[in-house]
């Protein structure tokens, strides 16, 4: 079954890893914990069609953090590639005069999306975030109704709302958040909220 926003519900992306792993079934438990505090109805939803309670969500989320911030934590690539596996694509790419890696993993809960790791000349990850896959065509993108929870990334919503008005990046409110200031078609200002690099919901300019 297909959840708003192109998630393919009882997906669960690999094998089963062993009791205390964390493998692309678990990841995936990560991604979503962190959506829960915009959509929990649709993190529900798929929680419930991975045949996940909330208890091993929780459990999985903090090892997920534990893993993070260990003092012997491994750099970006090393650990995505411990529990995604090797990545399906690398791509050189030139960002002013610095040259920079894009690492691509599958997330079989979005297939349409890519997990994507951008890693600076020094091996460190400038980027961790969702974006659609090459062969994928994304939304259309015409007015704010267009615009549900998790149909679409960062720099699709940016391009899509450049033509209305200025579009600028501010700070999450907490890690792996982003938050675009933009305009809408009708004139009105707004705050488009991402977890992961994924659309949640608009918020309303103070």
């Amino acid at each position: 079954m297909v959840v708003a926003g192109g998630v393919a519900g009882g997906m669960t992306g690999g094998g089963a890893p062993g009791p205390r792993s964390l493998g692309p079934r678990e990841f995936q438990l990560v991604l979503l914990r962190r959506m829960a505090d915009h959509q929990p109805g649709l993190v529900e939803d798929a929680r419930i069609a991975m045949g996940v309670s909330l208890t091993e969500m929780r459990d999985v989320n903090r090892r997920w953090q534990a893993m993070v911030r260990s003092p012997r934590a491994r750099g970006a690539v090393e650990r995505y590639r411990s529990v995604l596996g090797p990545a399906e694509a690398v791509v050189r790419r030139r960002v002013g005069d610095l040259e920079c890696e894009a690492w691509q993993w599958r997330v079989p809960l979005w297939p349409d999306l890519r997990l994507e790791v951008i890693t600076g000349p020094d091996g460190v990850a400038w980027n961790e975030w969702l974006v659609r896959a090459p062969e994928a065509a994304g939304p259309a993108l015409r007015t704010a109704a267009d615009l549900v929870p998790w149909s679409a990334t960062v720099d699709e919503v940016a391009r899509a709302f450049a033509a209305f008005g200025p579009v600028r990046m501010l700070d999450g409110a907490a890690p792996n958040r982003a938050r675009l200031s933009l305009t809408l078609p009708d004139g009105s200002a707004t705050v488009a909220e991402f977890s992961w690099g994924l659309f949640q919901e608009f918020r309303e300019v103070p």
